[in-house]
């Protein structure tokens, strides 16, 4: 290429994708997961006068506009590119965090939660694409982790910012955060963030449009069995993520911790979330994603189910952090496993379509933990449910059929005549 091509059209190296690839996945994890922290605030402003069941209830606003973001955006990725999606996304969501910042009341605040969810629900697919497809063949599952454990330091990032911030300057100023990558990330995005190669190799907008359009008759195949396992487990995994990052400081303060306590549980669920995405995405690389998820699942499944049992303190920071590494951390592996599961040409979509229908689960947590507070139900209750939900993960990815793509980039052979294969694995490493 010569140097009068665009800026984002110029090779770069898998590094650089990284690296602003994470920025943006920590600010989607901070724009998501500030919610939970600041639940008790919420819940105790007079000027709003909000039950749980409401707050539960506005909890799902932005989860509600992840599934239609996730559907919308997932498709336009795969037609118009990942880079100017990615860019797109991200202006809306921290346009409409603004918008939350200085809301005047509930319903305005319920509106705007919502429409951030849309942008939120498009960065996913369109950045898991992108890394993918800019990585080395060996180092995929990897470097997708490093870019999704973006969502857990988000999550530590509001954790931190309200145990110091939030009882002096209030839940607004929490949410004022999460504007900044309109004057930070933004710019960055728009001067260095190159297109997928992958994107570019396979024809741009005019061949994802044609592949589209015939991705009906590959429904008729097992591509539909996978695409329908992994929505489940993505149900599955979602709810108990969103749930617990939602309800755990109201459920630690339940349990008899006082709000700095209470705080510090949600920061070390994120600690384990973005160490476990780690070491679950290496381990996927050697062993391989359907060993490790399964077997990740029935970790969570059980460090949960133990939460509802009376123990001590420290006892309960260690199963939380593993809580978090086999079920937050798990979710960052299984968007990979997805990724690499499915053709370049349907891989946009494809996360965007599992991770939209995951979003129903999503939805189901803040929800569920809402209505049991509402009931005066013990904090057990949720776990207990949360550990249900997680072994339904554990199920539905053992499941899943082995993908019969002979190597990284390959399609499955019932959908080769749809998705042309990439042109050799050297361009991606080159990338």
């Amino acid at each position: 290429m010569t140097d009068r091509q665009p800026v984002h059209a110029r090779p770069r190296r898998p590094g650089l994708v990284i690296g602003l690839c994470l920025l943006t996945i920590v600010f989607d994890g901070y724009d998501l997961i500030v919610f939970g922290s600041v639940v008790p605030q919420l819940l105790a402003y007079p000027d709003w006068g909000l039950t749980p069941a409401e707050v539960g209830l506005m909890g799902s606003y932005a989860l509600l506009g992840m599934l239609v973001g996730g559907i919308a955006v997932g498709a336009i990725t795969d037609l118009f590119g990942r880079r100017r999606t990615v860019i797109g996304c991200l202006t809306l969501f921290s346009a409409a965090m603004l918008g939350c910042a200085v809301a005047p009341g509930p319903e305005v605040f319920g509106v705007l939660r919502f429409v951030a969810g849309i942008g939120l629900g498009g960065i996913a697919p369109t950045v898991i694409a992108l890394t993918v497809e800019s990585a080395p063949p060996h180092r995929r599952n990897l470097n997708n982790a490093l870019v999704c454990a973006g969502f857990p330091l988000g999550g530590m990032l509001a954790a931190l910012l309200a145990l110091f911030f939030l009882e002096p300057l209030g839940f607004r100023f929490m949410f004022a955060v999460g504007a900044l990558p309109l004057v930070t990330i933004v710019p960055l995005a728009l001067w260095l963030l190159p297109e997928s190669p992958a994107f570019q190799r396979s024809g741009g907008a005019g061949a994802a449009r044609r592949r589209l359009v015939s991705l009906g008759r590959a429904l008729r195949s097992r591509i539909a069995v996978a695409l329908v396992l992994f929505a489940v487990a993505n149900f599955a995994g979602l709810l108990v993520s969103y749930g617990l990052n939602t309800w755990l400081p109201q459920l630690m303060r339940a349990a008899g911790y006082s709000v700095g306590p209470a705080l510090v549980f949600l920061l070390v669920l994120n600690a384990g979330a973005a160490l476990g995405g780690v070491l679950g995405a290496t381990l996927s690389d050697r062993l391989g994603p359907k060993y490790v998820v399964p077997s990740a699942f029935l970790v969570a499944t059980a460090s949960i189910f133990l939460l509802s049992v009376e123990l001590p303190a420290v006892v309960l920071y260690c199963l939380i952090f593993v809580a978090g590494a086999s079920s937050v951390g798990t979710q960052i592996v299984l968007f990979g496993q997805i990724a690499n599961h499915f053709a370049p040409g349907i891989r946009a979509t494809s996360v965007g379509f599992t991770s939209a229908f995951g979003r129903l689960g999503a939805m189901m947590g803040p929800l569920i933990g809402g209505y049991l507070a509402q009931l005066g139900a013990g904090f057990a209750v949720n776990f207990q449910i949360f550990a249900a939900a997680a072994l339904l993960g554990a199920i539905a990815t053992v499941l899943v059929p082995a993908s019969t793509r002979h190597r990284a980039d390959a399609p499955a052979p019932e959908v080769a005549s749809i998705v042309p294969a990439d042109r050799g694995s050297a361009g991606d490493a080159a990338a």
